[in-house]
């Protein structure tokens, strides 16, 4: 099944948090407009989004919300965008986050993104296409560790477990935190998150969560394999040198329109620290993906 022949999705971004492990990057600027090859986070993924024929977003703000939403209503002023905060993002995660979306989200299939991915198109294509209503993206060439979402599948590839608990023995791969979620599957998913919340011991909660208890009852949930394709998780200052170094010489779908790249600092009035390609000091990089040619790693 094409992408034309889906039903409407909207996209869902979840850009609350505070970003702590990259500091002093996110002392004045949100995690998700920070620049990596040139342009904010935000902007490449809100471009793929866009061109794959998504033109509705909800996003869930907290951390320096009025940077993030000021800067999307500037860069992209046609967008069809709704602001959500999250008033207790420094208490809560993206369990909590993603439960705030019910309201607007009003029944929809939706595509759900961690505001720090940042990803070649091909993935979200990938994901759109594929026949199955619930998908979660799943890279297969990653040394899992603890911090990772490691997933177990069974038969026909169906998600059997999605946690940082996972037995990285076991587990085929990495979620990386792009994930499309049917409109039947929705009103589940709202009914478990809303349970979970009452509460709040569970405001800590990962929403990897809520999608295990479905999968518990019976919920379909299928891995789409992404292997190969570019994409980072952006949590430490080692993952934002290697996404500069694994997008470098990709060009953002606004550049190929000819659309000049945005200057964050000028539409948030916050300086937007950039790290340029290079080695970290001890000379590692943990790379989520392949750089340049299949194979290689720094």
């Amino acid at each position: 099944m094409g992408i034309d022949n889906e039903p409407a999705f909207k996209a869902i971004i979840l850009a609350a948090g505070v970003g702590s492990r990259i500091k002093p990057l996110t002392d004045n600027c949100p995690k998700c407009l920070l620049t990596v090859a040139g342009l904010p986070i935000l902007e490449r993924m809100i471009d793929n989004i866009q061109a794959c024929g998504i033109s509705e977003i909800i996003f869930v703000l907290g951390y320096l919300n009025r940077q993030v939403e000021n800067f999307v209503k500037a860069r992209f002023p046609r967008l069809d965008a709704h602001f959500i905060l999250n008033d207790r993002f420094e208490k809560t995660n993206t369990g909590y986050s993603l439960m705030l979306t019910e309201q607007v989200l009003d029944g929809s299939s939706f595509v759900k993104f961690d505001a720090d991915v940042v990803f070649d198109i091909e993935i979200l294509r990938k994901l759109i296409a594929s026949p199955f209503g619930n998908c979660l993206c799943i890279d297969r060439d990653i040394h899992l560790e603890a911090e990772e979402v490691k997933v177990l599948t069974g038969f026909n590839n169906l998600i059997l477990r999605a946690s940082k608990t996972v037995d990285p023995a076991k587990a085929i791969g990495e979620s990386i935190g792009i994930e499309k979620i049917d409109s039947d599957t929705a009103k589940l998913l709202f009914s478990e998150l809303h349970m979970m919340m009452r509460d709040t011991a569970n405001h800590q909660t990962y929403y990897e969560a809520a999608y295990e208890r479905l999968i518990r009852n019976q919920t379909l949930f299928h891995a789409v394999d992404i292997t190969g394709l570019n994409w980072a998780e952006i949590d430490t200052h080692e993952d934002f040198q290697a996404a500069n170094q694994m997008f470098a010489r990709e060009q953002s779908p606004s550049a190929q329109r000819g659309r000049k790249a945005a200057d964050p600092e000028k539409l948030t009035g916050s300086p937007i620290e950039t790290i340029r390609s290079g080695r970290s000091e001890h000379g590692v990089l943990r790379l989520k993906s392949n750089i340049g040619t299949p194979g290689v790693r720094f």
